[in-house]
């Protein structure tokens, strides 16, 4: 065990690049299609959840969460967990990863493999929706790649939102959601809402939308409106349909049909913009084989450091 690396949240943060992570997420879909499993175990309204992933090539991952509501009255985190990985040769275990570290990297590299692809390279103008953990790595990995872009930020409390832009050098506070999305070039959405929040009627031409936050059945960011005025791109057909309510209410409901979702991961070619005036539109579901793709490039990164 003295042998194993346990790669922690800071030893992790000072290894890694966001074009280097969205680079190894791409090989990883060059390998073959992913074998998936999670289970959830529940007491009262404590969680846990393990989401496994094995792809041949990489390896094994068992990303373990706890999710206790109760330790935010005693000024504990609420979700604790690791990242176990296992050598896909011989199945050993080779590291364990913070799982606070794999979160980040792999949900906003998720969102920029797509953003590298979709959004339009002159793009100026950057709405972060949600003023969460997860808004402020989406900052982080957007400007990577569009350094050029000023960035405002919208949260349905203000003050949360006043905040981070205190914490993060230009990011403006954006005063109204209709009109910043209106101006938007990219409009990245990270928010636990049920409802949605960004409406068809509010897309312009040669927008690019990416939704992170829906997670559950019931969830959803966007509106039936915005899903038909894009063309619709997804990290995974077997982590979205079915499974999140972005994707599946409409598909249920008829407001979208099957073959309005192009194109996953795995037919990466496909992820292309036609021209500067089409909308598109990326759901980023998550999923453990992501987990698996971004925890093996950080055990690599940190192989080349030590």
């Amino acid at each position: 065990m003295s042998n194993i690396p346990v790669i922690s949240f800071e030893a992790g943060e000072a290894l890694l690049d966001w074009i280097g992570l969205t680079d190894a997420l791409a090989a990883g879909h060059g390998l073959p299609r992913a074998e998936i499993g999670d289970t959830f175990l529940y007491r009262g309204e404590d969680t846990l959840l393990s989401r496994a992933a094995w792809i041949d090539g990489l390896g094994i991952a068992v990303k373990t969460a706890t999710i206790f509501p109760g330790n935010r009255q005693t000024d504990k985190p609420m979700v604790n967990g690791g990242v176990n990985l296992y050598a896909d040769g011989d199945g050993t275990l080779e590291a364990i990863v913070d799982f606070h570290l794999v979160t980040k990297w792999k949900t906003a590299g998720d969102s920029l493999l797509a953003a590298r692809h979709l959004a339009r390279v002159d793009s100026e103008n950057i709405l972060i929706v949600g003023a969460g953990t997860q808004g402020r790595a989406l900052y982080e990995a957007y400007s990577a790649v569009f350094p050029q872009a000023r960035f405002s930020i919208w949260n349905r409390t203000r003050a949360n939102a006043e905040a981070m832009a205190t914490e993060l050098p230009g990011l403006s506070v954006a005063e109204d959601l209709e009109v910043a999305v209106r101006g938007a070039d990219i409009v990245t959405s990270a928010t636990m809402s049920s409802t949605p929040l960004i409406k068809g009627d509010w897309l312009q031409p040669g927008q690019h939308i990416d939704l992170i936050g829906a997670y559950r059945p019931d969830m959803r960011e966007a509106d039936d409106a915005a899903l038909q005025a894009a063309r619709i791109f997804v990290d995974s057909f077997d982590t979205t349909i079915g499974h999140i309510g972005e994707i599946e209410i409409p598909l249920e409901s008829g407001a979208i049909g099957r073959e309005a979702l192009l194109a996953d991961y795995y037919d990466l070619p496909s992820f292309t913009r036609n021209d500067d005036q089409e909308i598109t539109l990326f759901k980023n579901g998550g999923g453990a084989h992501l987990d698996l793709m971004t925890s093996r490039y950080i055990l690599e990164r940190w192989r080349a450091q030590n």
